[in-house]
C-alpha cells in the first residue's frame, strides 16, 4: 500500500507540473519574463512552506543535509530550467522537450550505478515505451547543436536532482526539504532576474496566473513528488513523471486551441501504457503488516 500511495502521488505531481505551460502562457501575456516568473514562483512558494514549517513546529535542517538541499534548489530547479529555456533559443520546443524527457533513462542508470537500485526487465520495457510515447507526444523537429546540448544538460541536471533527493529525503521531512529547495531556488532566480530586469505582473490576470503556478504547479506537486519519491524510489518516480507532457499537450489543446494530432494521442496512450505496466505489480501487492517506524518520512 505504501508503494501504491507513492505511485499515485508521483502521478498527481506530474499532472500538476504539466499545468506550468498553461499558466505561464497567461503570465507571459501579462508582460512577465522567464526569470521574473521563476523568482515569483519559487520565492512565494518558499513563503508558503515557511508558514507550514512554523505551524508544524519543524526546524530547518543543517550541515551537509542543508547544503544538499540548497544544491537541489539552485541546480536542480534553476539550473535545469535555465538550460531548458536557453535551449529553446536554438532548437524547436518539440525537440527540446523530447531531449528533456531522456532524464528517466539517466535516472535509471544513475540509480543503478550510485544507489545500486535493481534495474528489472519490466522497468526497461516501461522506460522504452514511455520514451517512444514522449517522442510521439512532443512531435520533435530539428535544432542546432547548442540547443541539443543544453537540452541534454537540462535532463542530466534534473536526473541528478532526483537521485540526490532520494537520499536526502531519508533525513528530513517533505516540509523541511521543500522549504529549503524553494528558498534557494528563489534566491538564485532572483539574482538572475535582477541582472536581466524585473517584469512583475501588471494586472490581476498575471497575479492569478502566478498564484496558480505557486500552488498547483509548485507547492502541491513538489510535495507530492518528494513524498512519492521516498516511497517508490527514483527510477519509478522518473518514469511516472513522463505523464507530464501528456497533461501539457491536452491542456494546450483544450485551453490554448493548439492542434492535437492523432500521433500525439498515440504517444499519450503509450505513456499511459508504460505507467500501467510499471504500476500493475503494485496494484496486485498485498498490504504489508503495519510496523512502528522512527523516520517521519515513512509515516507521512
Amino acid at each position: 500500500m505504501k508503494r501504491l500511495v507513492g505511485t499515485i502521488l508521483v502521478a498527481l505531481s506530474a499532472a500538476g507540473f504539466g499545468t506550468l505551460a498553461l499558466f505561464s502562457h497567461y503570465a507571459y501575456a501579462d508582460n512577465m519574463d522567464t526569470f521574473s516568473i521563476l523568482f515569483s514562483r519559487f520565492s512565494l512558494s518558499a513563503v508558503v512552506m515557511f508558514v507550514l514549517l512554523i505551524i508544524r513546529r519543524e526546524q530547518l535542517p543543517g550541515g551537509s543535509t542543508l547544503l544538499r538541499l540548497v544544491i537541489m534548489g539552485v541546480l536542480g530547479y534553476v539550473g535545469s530550467s535555465f538550460a531548458y529555456l536557453t535551449a529553446l533559443k536554438y532548437a524547436s520546443s518539440g525537440l527540446v522537450a523530447l531531449l528533456l524527457y531522456l532524464y528517466p533513462a539517466f535516472v535509471a542508470l544513475l540509480a543503478s550505478l550510485l544507489l545500486r537500485e535493481q534495474f528489472t526487465m519490466i522497468k526497461g520495457i516501461a522506460l522504452s515505451i514511455a520514451l517512444m510515447g514522449t517522442a510521439l507526444t512532443v512531435d520533435p523537429a530539428g535544432g542546432q547543436a547548442p540547443g541539443i546540448l543544453l537540452a541534454i544538460t537540462s535532463a542530466a541536471i534534473y536526473s541528478l536532482y532526483i537521485v540526490l533527493g532520494a537520499q536526502v529525503l531519508k533525513r528530513v521531512t517533505v516540509i523541511q526539504s521543500s522549504t529549503v529547495i524553494f528558498a534557494s531556488a528563489g534566491a538564485a532566480s532572483g539574482v538572475l532576474m535582477l541582472l536581466n530586469g524585473t517584469h512583475l505582473p501588471a494586472t490581476s490576470t498575471g497575479w492569478t496566473a502566478i498564484l496558480l503556478i505557486i500552488m498547483i504547479t509548485t507547492v502541491l506537486p513538489v510535495a507530492a513528488f518528494l513524498t512519492g519519491l521516498e516511497r517508490i524510489g527514483p527510477t519509478n518516480a522518473a518514469m511516472l513523471s513522463t505523464l507530464e507532457p501528456v497533461v501539457t499537450v491536452i491542456l494546450g489543446a483544450v485551453w490554448l486551441n493548439e492542434v492535437l494530432r492523432p500521433v500525439t494521442l498515440l504517444g499519450g496512450g503509450l505513456i499511459l501504457a508504460a505507467v500501467l505496466l510499471l504500476t500493475q505489480k503494485e496494484l496486485r501487492r498485498k498490504p504489508a503488516v503495519p510496523q512502528l517506524v522512527s523516520d517521519p518520512n515513512q509515516v507521512a
